[in-house]
């Protein structure tokens, strides 16, 4: 899932890359007192490099941290009395991620204090590694993660991490790490395969004290393109990303993903056949939200398929989308270890307009729940061209649910189980927005369509378990293999409900 490595500026007029360990063995003095840095820094390195052909990152490690598992990379800690800022009065402070395991690729790090940036220095000291042989000065790092105190005041939480490729995860109050999401894909479900960008060199820029966000630079570099990243991090109930995107692509680029998410989703109610498990669901996302330019609201519940899928929704500048974590109860997992019910939801928010383009989801098979095979992202019609520049601007929301247009109820349980010897029962419930606001005599209808087979025994019923309503339908596939389902449920002309989308596969 992950990878790459680092870089760093300077010399006259032009702009030449070296690693940030070169850059202080070969003028202490300069690095000791920090190079100039503005907004347009990230930008121009990203620039120049697209310019150059792409040299893929040296990640060669020393032995003892090559063929390390999962459980070995976690031992080695870094000490949180090392942490960058600790102690400066600030509400944030940063701790770093050693190189091993997954993470081979080395990631250079500065720190940025009043517009003058400096590398941030390899310390073995600062980890603990057991009795692996410390490695050398130069060695550099793969990853950070930053810390704030989120739900106790004085107690520092994790907030957010950047580790692997060009992922990075947060959090908001009261919730633990789940989906993720990227800077960049690119051919995802390729059939020759993902290109994964990667984050080569971070700018952490040090808040003043008593700030409510901290800044963070980021330089992207893959194959096909290079980018710089801006995120203002702001922690709370919400926590926001505001991020600024600028890319360069190296060629033409006609598959790329802007904005992806990346999630896990195994099973649920709508989908347990095959499954011998004891938990009602297991799924760090339940589905695809999105709000589209015409004021309609889409729910499209994910899927485990038995083939991959990928689904496409056309838009013209999309008010947002996200995959959603809407079950937020326990009694919905069952799951006293992964506690899925604190999972965070992630919405992308357009902060310019994005043109015409499509909404992606990816949906692959996988038999466990360690498996990330969910992807969703904006993939734009026209192609990026070599030579240009292009610029996105946009908010990620981690929250527990993005509530979304507050007059229409959503849909907030699909089942499906067996109806006779052919047919299979959909039962949705509905509940929110004006959903319990429908008088006494009056009853809403459904608005469902259907690309292949049959529906029938169609009903619409309160239900006061929720205050809202519950719909079943029967759908007979026949000989269809593929079944696009289509759902509103209206009073008189107006829509009562957002949109409920779903792809049934036999």
């Amino acid at each position: 899932m992950h990878r790459r490595t680092a870089l760093t500026l300077i010399a006259s007029s032009a702009l030449f890359l070296r690693s940030a360990a070169e850059e202080v063995e070969a003028q202490p003095a300069a690095a000791s007192a920090g190079t100039p840095f503005s907004d347009s820094t990230v930008r121009d390195l990203a620039r120049e490099l697209a310019r150059q052909d792409y040299k893929a990152p040296d990640s060669t490690l020393p032995r003892g941290l090559t063929d390390l598992s999962y459980d070995d990379y976690r031992t080695l800690r870094f000490n949180p009395q090392a942490a960058m800022w600790r102690g400066d009065n600030s509400d944030f402070n940063v701790q770093l991620f050693h190189r091993g395991f997954l993470y081979a690729q080395k990631v250079d790090l500065h720190e940025v204090v009043d517009r003058r940036s400096r590398p941030i220095p390899y310390d073995p000291a600062a980890f603990t590694l057991g009795d692996r042989p410390a490695p050398g000065a130069g060695f550099g790092h793969a990853g950070f993660r930053i810390h704030h105190p989120l739900n106790t005041q004085g107690v520092f939480d994790e907030l957010a991490v950047f580790l692997g490729a060009s992922y990075f995860r947060a959090v908001g109050r009261g919730q633990i790490y789940g989906l993720s999401a990227r800077g960049l894909a690119i051919k995802t479900a390729d059939a020759a395969g993902e290109e994964f960008p990667l984050f080569r060199a971070f700018w952490l820029e040090r808040p003043h004290a008593g700030a409510n966000s901290v800044v963070v630079h980021a330089l992207l570099d893959s194959p096909s393109a290079s980018a710089a990243f801006r995120f203002t991090i702001r922690p709370g109930d919400n926590t926001v990303f505001d991020v600024q995107a600028v890319i360069y692509p190296r060629v033409a680029l006609v598959a790329a993903g802007i904005a992806p998410l990346t999630s896990m989703y195994f099973f649920a109610p709508n989908d347990r056949i095959g499954t011998d498990d004891y938990r009602n669901a297991v799924h760090d996302s339940d589905g695809l939200m999105i709000a589209t330019s015409r004021g309609e609201q889409i729910w499209r519940p994910l899927h485990n398929p038995r083939d991959l899928q990928i689904s496409q929704f056309r838009e013209v500048n999309p008010r947002g989308f996200g995959l959603m974590q809407r079950k937020r109860d326990y009694a919905s997992y069952n799951d006293l270890e992964a506690v899925y019910e604190r999972r965070p939801s992630l919405w992308v928010e357009p902060i310019a307009d994005w043109g015409a383009g499509q909404v992606q989801l990816v949906e692959i098979p996988t038999d466990s729940e360690v498996h990330d095979n969910i992807v969703a992202f904006w993939r734009p019609d026209q192609p990026m061209r070599p030579g240009e520049e292009y610029n996105f601007v946009y908010r990620l929301h981690w929250m527990p649910v993005f509530p979304g247009n507050p007059a229409l109820a959503q849909f907030t349980e699909t089942r499906i189980g067996g109806a006779g010897r052919t047919g299979r029962l959909f039962v949705l419930d509905v509940a929110g927005g004006r959903a319990g606001e429908v008088p006494p005599d009056a009853s809403p209808t459904l608005d469902l369509t259907h690309s292949a087979g049959t529906i029938r025994n169609t009903v619409v019923q309160r239900n006061s378990q929720n205050g809202g309503w519950r719909v079943h339908f029967e759908l007979v596939p026949g000989a269809a293999r593929l079944v696009e389902l289509r759902a509103v449920l209206k009073l008189g002309e107006q829509p009562l409900t957002e949109t409920w989308l779903y792809r049934w596969t036999a």
